[in-house]
């Protein structure tokens, strides 16, 4: 066990773990046990992700969130089915193939065959899964690959098909024509959730067009838009009924233009600077020659800004002028020029107003590319983003262009493709998502959200805006619609399962892509002798994934019992982009299907960005590859990086590699030293044939009062990993972890280092405080292994794996009994098989929290004094007193009693005291600040007489007012708990510095008087150390015993050896330093170096333990002692024979076990005896 490295290679150490859970298959072990139990099913969805590219940061970072959450789960008794998912259909796959094929219109995909392009998606979507399962699998997370599930599966799909039937028998799916978000890139229109996912800041033309009047052709109407490529598809013009509206003469022009008088900056931009706009150069630039409202200039008819459209059917009831309350005055002209081809309330005021009807066509000029078509000649071919130039200079030409600029603003663009969406009227299929969106919103209110706010606020909101649903997409690979319709849809048959499709059509599938299931039709039933063919449009894919709680299940075709036990899913977690997708979809179509949530618990993830604040890209390459920083840090690190940073609340996380390896160096390399340094004195304990076992009655029976402590704090840690996981708040949990180890290391190791090496105390005794020690040790870094299994999966397996051991139940693992029931420590083959521990009430023990808590103020301002005054830490100070604001006596009483050697240890300090209240005022000064944020509302005005009333006592004041629990002023009583105490040190002396914590609770004065005494006792401690540091340079272990020689010109150091022998003696049971004249001449030196001690150089070196001899022997008997081991000399005398002459030498005559025996013995060193 000692062999373990001084420092552990943590990515390589993970590798192994791999190695191990594969080739035992530990997580299948862990189900299996789990079922053979009877445990309680735990259900979890994992939402699919596309694997048409690698897992990035946010992929990571969401699935060690819900890896961390089904681990704990798992070990706290439940039973939980982790399967992984793809999501195959959609977008994501065939805008790749797009890419692949240079598709870049729905003809080429037709001419190709959906056959061939449906099989050349179906050969990319798990092009990655393998890469997916390597990462994933690195990462620690347990998931089941082997048995996935993939929407492009037909159980799944059947499932789909289910779930859409259920709703259109509820009357929940109808077809409509609809101005949708429309992706040109993709050929498909969006829901208005998918349009919200990618906006982009742009700059767009944003010009005024002239629309003369039909009966006066000298006045114009004129409307602003920032789209110039829907005016070759206006129909009607738009004002508000109570706006009112004028007609005015432009001066510089002579036109004559009607807009609404609230929008005149529009056309006079200087009357937006209120600096330089007056009301009295209005007559410079406009007359106004009539005032109309909106209403009154409904009907109007002006002449068409092209003639496109001018002679087709229903134009008759084009080009005029209707109204809406949509129209507003906040930009524009207040006239809102409507194109209902591509826009959402220009379709409904045209529709309303009967510029167009339903069943008939609408001029939309425009292919599924974006390109335009006839009857547009002048942009024919051209992409509707790209006309834009074209048409204003035809606007220019005819003389309808009134002004043209420039607006930068947010766009929305394709998620998918990355191009611009515009909106577009196309024949959809909707879920009548608003005829029950007060369910949703009444279901949402059932969940739990991490964080609450996003729940409460922005999904809430989405929600109560919630718009009928359109699921369909005029694409090729996803799940078909299973309508089967005749051409003007008044016979439509939905079907739901493959048996209802082959009853009905007599065709029996087995795949249900479109190139199999489009050949099937299904007879008529009103119109004998005629078929039924299936509708175009496939599902989109997020209906899929909104399904996938069902569709994983084959519900309700198989495992109808285990989903409806299961069912609402107990926890759930994706990112927080999710709340316009997935977790939307789950609650649509859980509301519809069985008027419940999905899922109960969710936690929601916020975004990874680059250390600069941007996007990650690819292209920019502007953060590192997780690969890499898995393989320089290793996962465990990464995982608690990521859970125990703000991206866990739902905020945004700016990467950082240095993060990553700031966790090794601050939790895992503590914590591992700390594990390592147990290690090596179990095995020092066990060399001297005491067998370590571990017994809970030896660390609940410990006086020690840094054992009841550590006990203390790791039974709190546990109680609160508990209370703040049922409660899914990762974020409190992971720095209460984190500051746990620090604890374990950073105190309770280092303030026991010695008493766990045997070095406290003498013989047996010193020995039996150390296995005490050690018990408590052992106890806590099992709890806390096994505790942060689900958090960091690797390094706890690999600690386990150690500590199981010392079980007594080890011996039961061999021949498979680490893989049975019930799980045991030291019998269970992983850690990940164990229960998670329970608190014990008993141990819990807040006094002694408190008291050490009390402790660490005390050194840590004890050190901000020493850096101070430049004091090093080596160098003893001799007195420091704690002034403390109402300790309890508990407090006091551990810190002067049990505790005091340690703060004086810590601080290497020779006094310490606690200034009783009495004679508080001796050493500080109590002062009292007003809680402005309290007060302030208590007494508004009052408060500066308050301040100033505050302010003027003194410290004998101030005592009285917080015994008495308030401060009376005038007529004012102010309570002392609305008043803030702070100490401020007043000892006089310049000997005397002092500092205090934040909260002015705590001051610690430090006596920084410095004599010789003090200053020699200083150079013994620097000796000490460089004595440490070359035995760490020599690689030896806490057992290895070494010989400790100086060389120095003057005697400084051997005085600093002489008047501090105990501590030497102490700290190197009895060996202490010598002068290098009392090293034998064939002492081998392991390791030399000339340090710096008290400002002087002097030469440290540690040599290998060997026999000393008296002066004057013979050469061949020097020969003879000087090849001798220590260890083979057991009687107190050995024989030699020299030129054939024996020899029996005497220990303490001729010859001694030690330099340090024979100082002692011959008095070579006057300070030694």
């Amino acid at each position: 066990m000692a062999s373990l490295p001084p420092t552990l290679d943590f990515s390589k150490m993970e590798e192994s773990i791999c190695d191990k859970w594969e080739k035992e298959e530990s997580f299948k072990t862990q189900d299996k046990l789990s079922m053979e139990r009877g445990d309680e099913e735990y259900t979890f969805y994992d939402g699919p992700p596309f694997a048409t590219g690698l897992p990035h940061y946010g992929h990571i970072l969401a699935g060690t969130i819900k890896d961390t959450v089904t681990r704990y789960a798992a070990m706290n008794g439940k039973n939980v089915s982790r399967r992984a998912g793809w999501d195959c259909h959609g977008l994501p796959v065939e805008y790749e193939i797009d890419k692949k094929l240079n598709i870049t219109h729905r003809e080429q995909v037709l001419e190709m065959g959906i056959d061939k392009y449906n099989e050349t998606c179906r050969g990319i979507v798990t092009r990655y899964t393998k890469e997916w399962e390597k990462t994933v699998t690195r990462l620690g997370r347990w998931i089941d690959f082997k048995n996935d599930y993939k929407t492009m599966d037909p159980n799944f799909m059947e499932s789909v098909w289910w779930v859409f039937k259920q709703l259109y028998e509820k009357d929940l799916v109808y077809q409509g024509y609809k101005v949708m978000p429309y992706s040109t890139g993709c050929t498909t229109p969006l829901s208005n959730f998918e349009a919200g996912l990618n906006y982009k800041d742009v700059r767009d033309p944003a010009i005024v067009v002239n629309f003369p009047l039909v009966d006066d052709e000298n006045v114009a109407l004129i409307a602003w838009t920032t789209t110039p490529w829907t005016l070759p598809s206006n129909l009607a013009l738009c004002v508000h009924p109570e706006f009112e509206y004028v007609k005015i003469l432009e001066k510089e022009t002579s036109k004559v233009y009607i807009l609404a008088k609230a929008r005149l900056p529009q056309l006079f931009p200087i009357m937006n600077n209120k600096k330089k706009w007056k009301p009295a150069k209005a007559a410079e630039l406009y007359e106004i020659q009539e005032t109309y409202l909106g209403k009154d200039l409904v009907g109007k008819r002006y002449r068409p800004i092209f003639n496109f459209f001018a002679d087709s059917p229903h134009s008759s009831e084009y080009f005029r002028v209707v109204s809406d309350t949509y129209v507003t005055d906040d930009a524009g002209t207040g006239i809102v020029h409507q194109a209902p081809a591509f826009g959402e309330d220009d379709y409904r005021v045209c529709l309303a107003n009967g510029i167009i009807t339903k069943g008939n066509d609408i001029p939309c000029p425009i292919d599924d590319n974006g390109w335009f078509t006839d009857p547009v000649e002048p942009v024919k071919g051209v992409h509707v983003k790209k006309a834009d130039e074209t048409l204003i200079k035809i606007l220019k030409e005819n003389g309808r262009l009134v002004q043209k600029d420039n607006l930068d603003h947010s766009y929305p663009f394709c998620w998918r493709s990355d191009t611009p969406l515009i909106y577009k009227a196309v024949p959809s299929w909707f879920i009548r998502v608003e005829d029950f969106r007060d369910k949703i919103v009444e279901n949402n209110k059932m969940t739990y959200w991490v964080p609450n706010n996003v729940k409460e606020v922005r999904f809430h909101n989405w929600l109560t805006d919630a718009r009928d649903w359109a699921v369909s997409r005029n694409r090729f690979w996803g799940t078909p619609i299973p309508i089967w319709a005749n051409e003007d849809l008044s016979e439509v048959v939905c079907i739901g399962s493959v048996d209802e499709l082959a009853e009905l059509s007599g065709t029996r599938v087995e795949d249900l892509h479109r190139e199999i299931v489009d050949k099937v039709t299904i007879p008529s039933k009103k119109n004998p002798g005629s078929v039924l063919k299936r509708v175009d449009e496939v599902f989109d894919c997020w209906f899929e994934s909104g399904s996938m709680p069902y569709a994983q299940l084959h519900y309700p075709f198989e495992n109808k019992d285990r989903f409806e036990a299961g069912y609402p899913a107990d926890f759930i977690a994706e990112g927080l982009d999710q709340t316009r997708g997935w977790f939307y979809t789950l609650m649509v179509l859980s509301t519809a299907l069985f008027g419940k949530p999905a899922f109960k618990n969710l936690i929601v993830n916020g975004l990874v960005l680059a250390e600069d604040g941007k996007k990650m890209s690819k292209r920019l390459k502007n953060y590192p590859d997780p690969t890499e920083v898995i393989n320089k840090y290793g996962a465990d690190a990464l995982r608690m990086y990521l859970i125990n940073s703000p991206v866990v609340r739902a905020e945004s996380l700016r990467f950082q590699e240095q993060g990553v390896l700031g966790v090794v160096k601050e939790v895992f390399l503590p914590w591992y030293n700390a594990f390592r340094f147990f290690l090596q004195n179990v095995e020092r304990l066990e060399e001297r044939g005491n067998k370590f076992i571990p017994s809970k009655e030896k660390v609940c029976s410990t006086s020690n009062p840094t054992d009841i402590w550590i006990s203390a704090a790791t039974q709190g840690l546990i109680k609160f990993v508990h209370e703040e996981m049922a409660a899914y708040r990762l974020y409190t949990v992971m720095p209460a972890l984190v500051s746990y180890v620090t604890q374990l290391t950073n105190w309770y190791v280092r303030l026991n280092r010695d008493r766990l090496k045997g070095m406290e105390g003498e013989g047996d005794e010193a020995e039996k405080e150390a296995e005490i020690g050690l018990q408590v040790l052992y106890d806590v870094l099992l709890d806390v292994t096994i505790l942060m299994g689900p958090f960091t999966p690797f390094i706890t397996e690999y600690f386990y794996q150690e500590l199981r051991k010392y079980q007594p139940s080890y011996a039961d693992a061999a021949n498979g009994g680490g893989n049975s029931n019930p799980p045991l420590i030291g019998k269970s083959d992983s850690v990940h098989f164990l229960k998670l521990p329970a608190y014990d009430e008993s141990r819990l023990n807040q006094d002694a929290v408190e008291a050490m808590e009390a402790l660490q103020s005390i050194v840590e301002q004890g050190r901000i004094v020493r850096e101070r005054r430049n004091i090093s830490l080596r160098t003893p100070i001799k007195n420091v007193v704690a002034i403390i604001r109402n300790p309890t006596e508990n407090v006091v009483n551990g810190i002067t009693g049990a505790l005091k050697s340690y703060i004086l240890s810590e601080l290497n300090a020779w006094e310490f005291t606690v200034v009783p209240k009495s004679e508080e005022h001796a050493w500080v000064t109590l002062s009292l600040t007003p809680n402005f944020t309290v007060l302030g509302k208590k007494l508004g005005k009052k408060m500066k007489t308050c301040q100033a009333a505050v302010k003027a006592l003194t410290h004998d004041d101030a005592v009285k007012v917080m015994a008495e629990g308030k401060l009376v002023v005038d007529d004012l009583e102010i309570d002392a708990c609305d008043l803030v105490p702070r100490l401020a040190f007043s000892k006089e002396g310049d000997n005397w510095e002092a500092a205090e914590t934040p909260d002015g609770s705590l001051v610690v004065g430090v006596d920084c008087t410095q004599d010789d005494s003090i200053l020699s006792a200083g150079k013994a401690r620097e000796l000490m150390n460089a004595i440490q540091q070359l035995r760490k340079s020599a690689g030896l272990d806490l057992k290895d015993v070494v010989e400790v020689f100086f060389n120095e010109e003057g005697t400084e150091v051997e005085q600093a050896v002489a008047k501090n022998l105990a501590m030497f003696t102490t700290k190197f049971k009895g060996s202490v330093p010598l002068p290098k004249s009392c090293a034998p001449s064939w002492a081998v030196t392991l390791q030399s170096e000339a340090v710096e001690v008290g400002g002087s150089q002097v030469e440290v070196s540690i040599c290998r333990p060997c026999l000393s001899a008296k002066d004057g022997l013979d050469d061949g008997i020097l020969s003879v002692i000087s090849s001798l081991e220590i260890d083979n000399i057991k009687d107190g005398s050995l024989k030699c024979n020299v030129d054939g002459k024996e020899f029996l030498l005497t220990e303490g005559s001729e010859y001694w076990m030690s330099a340090v025996a024979k100082a002692k013995s011959t008095k070579a060193v006057d300070w030694l005896c």
